[in-house]
């Protein structure tokens, strides 16, 4: 295997692209909002690496490494030496078609040897719990699957996803990789408190919610943001929701709001928050957000000797709150991985990848790790 970071700012490659095409390439790349006016480096990209399967999407920010950039084009190319790679595209209409256009993109990737899938799908009008839910039913459970959702800054408005050399605004793109030999770990955390009482979503509809405790959501949830409530959806990222699906379970998962329907009086979320679910506002923790994003790079196994790549996915929200000691959080990760690991990636709108133990589910506000080699 063979890997090198590639960064395009201030009009030019910061180093000539690397001879690595090939029908086992795979080329990552992670663009700022602003290239979907400029699309010419991604054409440039694609036309550097014909024979290689190229995915990507926009941010709210690059990371490069230890660092964060923004108005940049940053990512990875890797040629596998024993590994295989395949991509998958489905059209995205709506949030409604979420689990049927994971269903049709599992079926695209299917195969014996697939091993793991990086799945990039745009930011907004999308329901990344249905997509997973999809891509599982049709993949058996040992097959990895990460990624994340395409962000647009802190402006929740036009996001794109990449493939090929095309910009694609309303659709999923993944990548399968196939074999043995390739070597997969991952790692997720947050770092995030609760606070206040713990509530019951009474009405709900998919990741829409319209009433906690039998009161319109959007109203009790302005009543915790107070002045904040008139930067929604923005100011939301600054207060996510724990969801447990049972009072007497410890596992949740933590759902941002995405946008706000106000004739409705209603949430809604990145991801599922299902009626009968239990929800307890959340409020950041500077220290706590950068421990776990070390601990999510000391829960992954080992990786194979050799190069190895870390895909770096972490949430918007996480940026807002630790703003200039947001790269604090790229250089644990680092840290706690072996040396001569390379790190790319980008700060999203939605976290995929598995718990510690069990299946694959869709996050928010955590720092969400996948590291790639080869045996």
């Amino acid at each position: 295997m063979e890997l090198a970071r590639i960064r395009y700012a201030h009009g030019q490659w910061s180093a000539p692209l690397p001879a690595l095409d090939g029908g086992h390439t795979l080329v990552l790349v992670f663009a700022a909002p602003s290239f979907g006016a400029t699309p010419a480096p991604l054409a440039e990209l694609a036309a550097a690496f014909p024979r290689a399967t190229l995915i990507g999407c926009s941010t709210a920010g690059e990371i490069d490494g230890p660092h964060l950039h923004d108005e940049t084009l940053t990512g990875a190319v890797i040629r596998f030496d024993h590994s295989r790679v395949r991509a998958g595209r489905v059209p995205l209409r709506s949030a409604a078609d979420s689990f049927a256009c994971g269903v049709t993109l599992g079926a695209q990737l299917a195969a014996p040897d697939l091993r793991g899938v990086v799945m990039l799908a745009r930011g907004h009008d999308v329901n990344g719990s249905g997509l997973i839910r999809g891509l599982a039913t049709v993949l058996p459970p040992e097959v990895v699957i990460t990624g994340g959702l395409a962000g647009d800054g802190d402006r929740f408005g036009s996001t794109f996803v990449i493939a090929g050399g095309e910009l694609l605004a309303d659709a999923v793109v993944a990548v399968g990789l196939y074999g043995d030999r390739i070597r997969l770990g991952h790692g997720t955390q947050g770092g995030w408190d609760t606070f206040g009482p713990e509530r019951v979503v009474t009405r709900s509809e998919g990741n829409v919610v319209y009433e906690l405790d039998g009161r319109p959501a959007l109203a009790l949830y302005k009543e915790y943001l107070g002045e904040r409530a008139a930067e929604l959806p923005r100011s939301a990222l600054l207060f996510p929701l724990q969801v447990r699906a049972h009072r007497d379970t410890a596992h949740s998962v933590v759902r941002s709001v995405l946008a706000v329907d106000e004739a409705a009086q209603a949430l809604i979320f990145v991801g599922d928050v299902p009626t009968g679910s239990y929800g307890k506002l959340m409020r950041a923790n500077f220290d706590r957000l950068i421990l776990g994003a070390q601990r999510a790079a000391e829960d992954m196994t080992a990786p194979a000797p050799g190069p190895r790549l870390n895909l770096a996915i972490s949430c918007v929200g996480r940026r807002l709150v630790l703003g200039e000691r947001t790269e604090e959080e790229l250089e644990v990760v680092l840290e706690a991985l072996p040396p001569g690991t390379e790190q790319v990636g980008f700060y999203s709108y939605g976290e995929i990848a598995p718990h510690a133990t069990g299946r694959c589910d869709l996050h928010n506000q955590t720092m969400t790790l996948t590291l790639i080699s080869e045996a």
